[in-house]
C-alpha cells in the first residue's frame, strides 16, 4: 500500500469513527478485547451482548461468545440484534461485508500506535456509550500520572533497554508502536529504535549491550528467557540485576488504564536498580 492510499485509509477510517460517536449505542458486541476492557472500565458493560473467546472481563460475566481472535460467527452475531459491531484490522473484510448485507452497524477501531491514539479511541467510545464524561475524566488522570511518572526518573546516561514480548523467535518492541513509548517515557534508548521489523537475534540483543531489559509474561518461557539472558554476564543487565518480567495483560493491552499501570510498574522497576 503506497503512502497516499495509507493516508486515505487512516482518513476514511477516523471520519467513521467520529461519525460513530455521534450516536448512542444500546447493544454493543465487540470483536476487539481491548476495546472490551474499555467498555468495562467506562461501566458500559450493561451494553455488551456479545464479545471474543479472548475477553477476559466478558468471559467472567458469561456474555455470549460470537468469535475467537480473528473469526468470527456472523450468523451468532445477526441473532444477537446488536446496534453496532465494533472490530479491528484483524476482523475479515468478508464478515465485515456479511454483517452489513444484513444492515448491522460496523465500526473498525485501527490498531492505536501511539499513547495519544489509545486516548483518542478511548474517548470516541466513551461517547458511543454516553460516557464521554466519565472517559475524559480518565484521560485527564492517566495524563496526569504520565506527567509526575516522568519527574520520579533521572538518568546522568541514557540507558539503553531491550522490551522482548516473544521468545521463538525473539521479537523486540519497536519505535512508533505504543508499546515502544514505554521505553521513551523512562526516558531511556530503545536497542531496537533503528529497526523495520521485531524479530531479532540473541546476537543482536548482546551487541547493543542494554542496560535494562524487559520481557513480557509468556508462563514458563518468560522465566526460561530470563535465565537464558542470565547467562550472559559480560551483559550490563546482567551485571547490574536489571531483567525484569512484566505483565503482558497489561502491557501489550492498548487501553488507557492499563498503559499506566504498565509505565507505573516499569519506572518501580527502573527506580529499584538505577
Amino acid at each position: 500500500m503506497n503512502r497516499k492510499r495509507l493516508i486515505m485509509v487512516v482518513c476514511i477510517c477516523t471520519t467513521c469513527l467520529l461519525m460513530s460517536a455521534q450516536k448512542s449505542y444500546q447493544r454493543v458486541v465487540s470483536l476487539v478485547p481491548s476495546i472490551t476492557q474499555n467498555i468495562y472500565y467506562l461501566k458500559a458493560e450493561s451494553r455488551l451482548v456479545g464479545c471474543t473467546s479472548y475477553c477476559t472481563p466478558a468471559l467472567a460475566d458469561k456474555k455470549e461468545v460470537v468469535a475467537t481472535a480473528i473469526e468470527a460467527n456472523v450468523e451468532k452475531i445477526v441473532l444477537l440484534k446488536p446496534d453496532v459491531v465494533i472490530v479491528s484490522t484483524l476482523t475479515s473484510p468478508k464478515d465485515i461485508a456479511t454483517m452489513r448485507k444484513f444492515g448491522i452497524e460496523v465500526v473498525e477501531f485501527a490498531s492505536a500506535k501511539s499513547f495519544e491514539e489509545i486516548c483518542s479511541q478511548y474517548i470516541v467510545l466513551g461517547k458511543m456509550l454516553e460516557k464521554q464524561t466519565e472517559a475524559e475524566k480518565t484521560i485527564d488522570e492517566c495524563k496526569a500520572k504520565i506527567k509526575k511518572l516522568s519527574k520520579t526518573l533521572r538518568w546522568n546516561v541514557v540507558p539503553k533497554i531491550f522490551f522482548q514480548i516473544g521468545a521463538d523467535p525473539i521479537f523486540a518492541v519497536l519505535d512508533n508502536t505504543f508499546m515502544g513509548e514505554y521505553i521513551s517515557m523512562l526516558g531511556g534508548k530503545n536497542i531496537a529504535s533503528k529497526l523495520e521489523h521485531g524479530i531479532v537475534s540473541r546476537e543482536f540483543v548482546i551487541s547493543q549491550a542494554p542496560d535494562f531489559i524487559f520481557i513480557t509474561s509468556m508462563g514458563i518461557s518468560s522465566e526460561e528467557e530470563a535465565k537464558t539472558w542470565k547467562r550472559y554476564t559480560t551483559l550490563p543487565a546482567v551485571k547490574n540485576n536489571r531483567i525484569f518480567i512484566v505483565d503482558a495483560n497489561k502491557a501489550c493491552q492498548p487501553t488507557p488504564i492499563t498503559f499506566i499501570e504498565t509505565l507505573e510498574e516499569m519506572t518501580k522497576m527502573c527506580k529499584q536498580r538505577r
